[in-house]
């Protein structure tokens, strides 16, 4: 199956401070795909030169997260549970996820379900959605150090509503064991730490499925994500979009952008918020006090 391509709700927004000709402050970029998506860096004091070899190891580092959690390769460790309804030895990153994923399912009364694929498979493939819907069920999901196992025949799970999330954490991590503190990230999440070279903080905005941006905020030792129903439509004819509610129902929200202190965090929040009518998300953020809701619509 093709690929759905991903819209983008963060966008990083230029430096626009004046700075004296001759004494503009390094600042090392880098661009390149992460889980179906352009991804992106800056390193705040560092020239291009002096950033090669890290951003040599971030692209490894990437690679390696690809074979965990992406769905589009063959021989990833989501796609090998998917096939093969067991997947043992699972590395420590996916399990890090799965314990997340567990815990943000019980905190938003079972909303949150990686275990839709096969629902997201049927609309995506025009096929019936109530046998696909029979096999969706975090309950039948068993996973710890030996081996992580489906309990039920042809079920599935998809991670995109939080993986972006945690390898942009992942990323963030490698970074400050490199010593680099002042840095922003974007990889389908944002993450920024310190400032840029100008002593400004990070500058970042929201935007929509349609790229208007809805708010623009600056962001200092955060990480932000922002989900939409419609940033992907599984169903042209329908406008079903990627965010399924694993009981059915249309989502409650546009669109919703969430900061936290860790991306993954909030990558799943706002996931999740898009499901849940006004009242019942404000509960769920209850749960969380260093949680933001930053957009919603």
């Amino acid at each position: 199956m093709t690929p759905f391509s991903r819209r983008r709700f963060l966008t990083i927004a230029a430096a626009c401070a004046a700075v004296p000709v001759g004494a503009a402050p390094a600042t090392a970029r880098w661009q390149g795909r992460a889980l179906g998506a352009r991804v992106s860096m800056q390193l705040a004091g560092l020239s291009e030169a002096d950033a090669a070899p890290i951003f040599a190891e971030v692209e490894r580092e990437l690679s390696r997260l690809e074979a965990i959690f992406s769905l589009y390769r063959t021989d990833s460790e989501i796609t090998r549970l998917n096939r093969d309804g067991v997947l043992t030895a699972p590395s420590p990153d996916l399990l890090q996820v799965l314990s997340l994923s567990d815990m943000l399912h019980h905190a938003t009364g079972g909303v949150f379900d990686p275990t839709v694929q096969p629902l997201w498979l049927a609309l995506a493939n025009g096929q019936g959605v109530e046998a696909a819907r029979a096999q969706v069920g975090w309950n039948r999901l068993r996973f710890d150090t030996a081996a992580v196992r489906f309990e039920a025949p042809g079920m599935a799970i998809t991670l995109n509503g939080i993986a972006q999330g945690a390898v942009t954490d992942r990323i963030a991590a490698l970074l400050r064991a490199r010593g680099l503190r002042d840095v922003l990230i974007d990889m389908g999440e944002i993450a920024a730490s310190g400032r840029r070279n100008d002593g400004a903080a990070w500058s970042v905005g929201i935007a929509d499925p349609e790229g208007q941006v809805l708010r623009r905020m600056t962001l200092t030792d955060r990480a932000l994500a922002t989900s939409a129903p419609r940033g992907t439509v599984l169903d042209a004819e329908t406008g079903q979009g990627h965010i399924l509610n694993p009981v059915g129902g249309a989502p409650a929200r546009a669109l919703v952008s969430v900061s936290a202190p860790d991306a993954a965090l909030a990558d799943g929040l706002s996931t999740a918020l898009c499901l849940l009518p006004p009242l019942r998300g404000a509960d769920v953020l209850a749960q969380f006090p260093q949680v933001r809701l930053e957009v919603a619509a």
